[in-house]
């Protein structure tokens, strides 16, 4: 039966330090990066001869002209030429916008066959890693990579694959046309994605016609691909940017999954190169790549690594999966959704979240992806009512799925769920209390998709707290209505019926502490604070037609609003309400237990109050955290204010 009016700005986000597809809110950036054979940058390659001198043209952005850009070259794995990453060069520049370029030369002679590596640092901070290759001259073998299989070299692409389909099941992994087979060719099948929409988010609000990037990557020549669910869902348009092709082409979404973060999109055209599944146990130490459009740049950007943990943990605020790989490679807001292969090209993890502070990074293992994939690639939603949404808490203990948007058409959607809202509760259970969405996923995984589950969402749109369901025809309801449950109280003691509604404000107290809608009609306010013993020990929140006659009278509509830290340290709400007893002059009703999506309490209620059937109910709650304690009493007079009862107790929040 909340509420609330105020934007949450409060909302704390159990982020767990990780990032998924995200804005980059930096003045310098790169716009892009890449190797070439020619200082001007005309010929690029990640292929070098043995006598060429390596470049990398950085285009730099936005920046100051104390920008700081640093470049380091790793040998990686050159044989027995060099150990293992041995550095071979390290420059730093002081400059502004435009083009910088760094270049390595070998004065010795010729560069060993192997593996090779530029870090690129802006502001000692890495922003790109460029992996490329030495080839070897004829008749000179290169180093084998430890400790997977070496890279193959790569496969004939073919124009279509006629054995495919766009909804078809799965196929034995087998060398085919088409299939990329080596880690150079991966950039032939990973694409950038941009998704347009309007979100909202639970720390800027509505933000409209946005365009948000991320990653993906083909998994059938028919354009079939695979990105998370984060990136996509609820989104008004998708555009899809592949390889060696200036303008974007449309994508439309299959099939989505919020508990697994798991989305697979149609693009529009046939005839693409694609990537195979590794199939096999991924080890600790196994060679891994991610590939991808970090911080939104157009530049495609492969990463190196090795697997740090088979099975971490899989429970974050915005999915929930059953165990994840860890790698080390470096990655960057808009990698989600991007492939992480191994040395042959394989997919081994859809790349769905990381760390910068600690160079961990995240995907969901192929072997959990695949089976979703292949449900989601047929048309049929998995674990899923429709939302791009994420976990929150509040300060004062509220929890749920705060849902950025909805996908048309889904369970959400039909059942008036709204981007903006909070999902509470699902089936019974109150959602989100560990700041995860892992009982929320719980929940999903106990049901099957058509199944009737009850919810209860928060609105702060319109100040509501509804009740629905999921999978059928009826509408949203309030949670409780104090005016409906006392139509009788109010028939019997002859609470008059009142000729016009209300219309309602939101209004505060002086310190902006406290927040209620009350009826525009009564427009005397009092917001100073709560006074006892000439001493002030809470905020305080007063309103009427008329603060004297409301005071002194039982024929005049009001509220009080009070709040108190002090209090709650030796009151609680059975001895605070013990303090406001109006049997004197009213009937007394009863106590009854009250409870909203913020707070508990008890509630007294009065019956025809100084004999003008005046209705009075005084209400004592506190928060999860107990660390302050509220009062609100509202004086009703006819059937508009029983409606305005509603309304202030479906609104008062201490904005602590």
């Amino acid at each position: 039966m909340r509420k609330i009016t105020f934007f949450p700005i409060f909302i704390v986000l159990s982020l767990l330090g990780l990032v998924g597809c995200e804005f980059s809110a930096s003045t310098a950036n790169i716009q892009a990066a890449s190797l070439s054979r020619d200082k001007a940058g005309t010929q690029t390659t990640t292929v070098f001869d043995p006598t060429d001198t390596f470049y990398s043209v950085v285009d730099l952005a936005n920046a100051p002209d104390d920008t700081k850009v640093k470049a380091v070259w790793t040998a990686v794995n050159v044989g027995d030429a060099a150990a293992p990453n041995y550095l071979l060069n390290e420059t730093e520049l002081v400059t502004g916008s435009g083009d910088v370029v760094f270049e390595a030369a070998n004065t010795a002679g010729a560069w060993p066959a192997g593996t090779y590596k530029v870090d690129i640092y802006l502001n000692d901070e890495l922003s790109q890693t460029l992996d490329f290759r030495v080839q070897a001259p004829l008749g000179q073998s290169e180093p084998a990579v430890e400790p997977a299989q070496a890279a193959e070299e790569p496969a004939t692409v073919a124009e279509t694959d006629s054995g495919s389909g766009k909804s078809g099941g799965s196929e034995a992994v087998t060398a085919v046309s088409g299939a990329v087979s080596s880690v150079e060719d991966v950039r032939s099948a990973v694409v950038q994605i941009i998704a347009q929409g309007s979100f909202i988010h639970p720390e800027f609000g509505a933000v409209q016609n946005v365009a948000g990037a991320g990653s993906g990557f083909i998994i059938d020549p028919s354009g079939i691909a695979v990105t998370n669910n984060h990136v996509v869902t609820g989104s008004a348009l998708l555009q899809v940017y592949l390889p060696g092709e200036d303008r974007p082409r449309n994508a439309k979404i299959l099939g989505v999954s919020e508990c697994s973060d798991l989305a697979v999109i149609d693009i529009d055209g046939d005839g693409f190169p694609y990537l195979q599944w590794h199939q096999g146990a991924v080890s600790v130490g196994t060679e891994m790549y991610v590939a991808g459009f970090p911080l939104g740049n157009p530049e495609y950007t492969l990463t190196r690594g090795i697997v740090s943990k088979e099975q971490a943990g899989g429970e974050t605020n915005w999915a929930s999966v059953e165990h994840v790989i860890e790698y080390d490679a470096t990655t960057n807001g808009g990698n989600s959704g991007g492939a992480v292969v191994d040395a042959n090209g394989q997919v081994i993890a859809v790349h769905y979240a990381g760390r910068g502070d600690t160079r961990q990074a995240f995907g969901i293992s192929g072997d959990i992806a695949q089976g979703v994939v292949e449900q989601l690639r047929r048309g049929e939603d998995a674990d899923s009512i429709g939302i791009n949404g994420q976990a929150v808490v509040t300060e004062d203990g509220l929890s749920g799925i705060w849902v950025s948007s909805v996908k048309s058409g889904s369970p959400a959607d039909e059942a008036g769920i709204r981007g903006g809202d909070i999902v509470t509760k699902l089936e019974g259970l109150v959602l989100a209390t560990d700041g995860t969405m892992s009982s929320y996923c719980d929940v999903l995984r106990s049901r099957n998709a058509d199944d009737v589950m009850s919810f209860e969402i928060l609105r702060f749109a319109t100040s509501e707290v509804l009740t629905g369901k999921l999978n059928s025809f009826e509408e949203l309801t309030t949670v409780f209505s104090f005016a409906q449950e006392l139509a009788d109280e109010a028939a019997q003691t002859g609470v008059a019926e009142a000729p016009v509604a209300y219309e309602y404000v939101s209004v505060s107290d002086n310190s902006g502490v406290l927040t209620v809608s009350v009826p525009a009609q009564w427009a005397e306010l009092d917001g100073g604070d709560w006074v006892l013993d000439g001493a002030a020990i809470g905020a305080g929140l007063r309103a009427a037609p008329s603060l004297d006659s409301f005071y002194n009278s039982w024929s005049t509509p009001g509220m009080v609003f009070l709040a108190s830290h002090d209090l709650s340290r030796n009151m609680n709400e059975q001895t605070l309400l013990a303090e406001f007893d109006f049997s004197g002059d009213c009937g007394y009703d009863g106590r009854f237990n009250y409870e909203d999506s913020l707070y508990t309490g008890l509630y007294d209620l009065y019956t025809n109050c100084g004999n003008e059937g005046t209705l009075l109910v005084v209400l004592t709650a506190v928060p999860q955290a107990r660390n302050y304690v509220i009062l609100v009493m509202v004086q009703a007079t006819s059937d508009a204010d029983l409606e305005a009862l509603d309304q202030i107790l479906n609104t008062f929040v201490v904005n602590a």
